[in-house]
């Protein structure tokens, strides 16, 4: 149990700190801001910082990808998705006090876009984890954590304007929390990530050793 704590307030700190990120880069006033590559480095940061103690993921989609790769126990799962609910709704009420977060608007991305571009870089993102993270065959490289916050970046550049860029329901949650987006996108986003999580353990699976 107490192996779980410590694991959970790293995945905890680790999500407060992206969704932070997330919400003061992208509502940010400032000149010059690139949310993008904010959001990727400090993934990039805390994955490095973390990924020996919990596995870094600050991602119930990835925690779930990690579940069915074999890389993380089942009965750790809710644990580790309260962690990161918890560190992601702690960041969006920070957030609210250090930006100024405009209301939820009518939504203006297609339905059928936005799930299609959350699912693949989700996918991408779950996929890349597995595979430089939790594998056999590149156990202790020092990549692993550039390679995570790289993929969040191009998937974040790639997919502007298509949908939130979320590719995470505790960074969907935060924008909820936030105010900024509504119930209903939201939701469709956090179960469009989690379904690509399991897509990309079980690809995982299918393709490695």
């Amino acid at each position: 149990m107490k192996e779980l704590l410590k694991k959970c307030f790293v995945e905890l700190i680790g999500t407060f700190f992206l969704i932070l990120t997330v919400g003061c880069a992208v509502f940010s006033s400032a000149e010059g801001v690139i949310p993008a590559i904010a959001i990727g480095f400090v993934l990039m940061v805390f994955v490095y910082a973390g990924g020996h103690v919990s596995g870094a993921h600050y991602n119930p989609a990835v925690s779930i990808a990690a579940a069915v790769r074999g890389a993380l126990s089942w009965k750790d799962l809710i644990p580790y998705w309260i962690a990161q609910c918890l560190g992601a709704a702690l960041a969006a009420y920070t957030v609210t006090q250090l930006v100024t977060v405009p209301e939820a608007a009518p939504e203006t991305f297609g339905l059928k876009i936005l799930i299609l571009a959350e699912f693949l870089f989700t996918f991408a993102l779950c996929y890349v984890v597995l595979h430089t993270a939790t594998s056999e065959d590149t156990n202790g490289n020092s990549y692993f954590g550039l390679a995570i916050g790289a993929t969040v970046t191009v998937g974040a550049f790639a997919t502007a304007g298509l949908c939130y860029g979320a590719f995470n329901p505790a960074v969907a949650c935060g924008l909820f929390v936030m105010g900024a987006a509504t119930m209903k996108i939201i939701g469709i986003t956090a179960l469009t990530n989690l379904a690509a999580g399991i897509v990309a353990g079980i690809v995982y699976k299918l393709t490695s050793k």
